[in-house]
């Protein structure tokens, strides 16, 4: 990515630091904590959370585990420490700074909605996984429901500008395009959430 264009993603998300938590309690309560308490209680060994954002996955992994939370932006960072993320990096999705196989597990929780290539991203996330390790993935994504699908078709180009998030994605085919082989996938909100474990 064009280092103009990373920049920025940087200061759009370093601005919405002050706000995210507080702009989405609302469905983190009703949908997005609950799927998030389900989809990493399968985290195991060495995980890094890429696009790890304010932190809200960290209460929710199991004990014991070895977490690196890394993110484009060190707003949100600085939000991430103060829930107690001990390893924090700044780092670019599309290159992370880590050798092949070097986690057990690689989490991102509504991140790939915000890439500029999110199979690249996906790409990376595989490289850095362990064989045999497991990629997990809460995110946005096109409803498998004509109607609504189409409707996000027509909205996505405004939501991405003001919100930063392109929600008419396809998660589960982006992984496939990425070399990963998806396990298990289940959708939640009219489909347009997708909770995925793959393998590596």
């Amino acid at each position: 990515m064009p280092m103009d264009s990373l920049l920025d993603l940087q200061r759009k998300w370093d601005g919405a630091a002050r706000w995210y938590d507080l702009a989405t309690v609302a469905l983190e309560a009703l949908v997005f904590r609950r799927l998030r308490s389900r989809l990493l209680k399968l985290a195991v060994g060495r995980v890094l959370e890429v696009a790890a954002g304010s932190g809200l996955n960290l209460t929710h992994y199991p004990g014991g585990l070895d977490i690196t939370a890394v993110d484009l932006s060190p707003g949100m960072l600085i939000r991430a420490r103060n829930r107690g993320a001990r390893k924090v990096a700044v780092m670019d999705a599309e290159h992370l700074a880590f050798k092949d196989g070097s986690f057990d597990t690689v989490v991102s929780t509504l991140g790939t909605c915000t890439f500029p290539d999110p199979v690249e991203a996906l790409r990376e996330m595989r490289r850095v996984c362990r064989p045999g390790g497991s990629v997990l993935l809460l995110e946005h994504g096109r409803s498998n429901r004509a109607a609504l699908a189409a409707w996000q078709d027509r909205r996505a180009p405004k939501w991405a500008v003001h919100l930063g998030c392109w929600w008419n994605r396809e998660p589960l085919e982006n992984m496939r395009k990425a070399g990963l082989q998806p396990r298990t996938a289940t959708h939640s909100l009219l489909g347009m959430v997708h909770v995925i474990q793959a393998s590596v």
